[in-house]
């Protein structure tokens, strides 16, 4: 049966409309994604299906570009459509960092940085740059490896928080393995950073550590 025969509340768009987009499931949300089904499926019934195929909605929107086109329906217009929302959600987060909310609001920061580090296949080390208002000056991917191999350089985020005249900063790094829970060389390379940058009068407010779940604040574990 085709979604225009359903009744009315339960076609996922109008549904939507009624009662807001919390109360679809994830083959609802993306069933309005994909707008049409194939031959024989409904675009509810691909969606599911698409769901069960990859293991669930982060799987699929996370899956590299032939990944994703070798799904049923899907090809390189819709991964276009997927990276372009991915990516205007991303930039959403960062306006509202930009407008303060980087330190006032931690859950804002730790929204921001699980969507850019989450799904990253290697460990990136973000810093942002904030001002004296703890508004977001510039947020740079500094380092990428394992940050127990000496692969961050104080110096270098010194250098860069000198340059964008940076009153205080937040730092974050992925761990792909999907645990956020901290490491020896994690707090230390903390408090190196914080040591360093206290030389030249900008703080470091704090370092997450971005995994499968909530980031992990190092300052709310006393490390800072």
């Amino acid at each position: 049966m085709a979604i225009t025969d359903w009744p009315e509340d339960e076609r996922p768009r109008e549904k939507l409309l009624k009662h807001g987009p919390a109360s679809l499931s994830d083959g609802e949300l993306l069933a309005i994604f994909l707008r049409t089904g194939v031959v024989g499926k409904s675009a509810v019934d691909l969606a599911r299906e698409l769901l069960a195929n990859f293991g669930g909605l982060r799987a699929l929107m996370s899956a590299s570009r032939t990944e994703f086109c070798q799904g049923l329906g899907l090809g390189d217009a819709k991964y276009a459509q997927l990276q372009a929302v991915l990516e205007m959600a991303r930039r959403h987060m960062r306006e509202g960092l930009e407008r303060g909310e980087a330190f006032d609001s931690p859950g804002a920061v730790r929204g921001y940085l699980s969507a850019r580090l989450r799904d990253q296949p290697r460990e990136v080390f973000l810093v942002l740059f904030l001002d004296t208002r703890h508004r977001l000056i510039a947020a740079e991917e500094l380092f990428l490896g394992s940050i127990g191999e000496a692969a961050v350089h104080p110096r270098e985020v010194v250098r860069r928080s000198m340059q964008h005249n940076a009153a205080a900063l937040i730092v974050a790094h992925n761990h792909p393995s999907g645990v956020a829970e901290p490491s020896r060389a994690d707090e230390s390379i903390t408090l190196r950073l914080r040591d360093a940058l206290a030389l030249v009068e900008v703080r470091l407010l704090d370092h997450f550590i971005v995994g499968d779940g909530e980031p992990v604040s190092l300052a709310e574990r006393g490390v800072i």
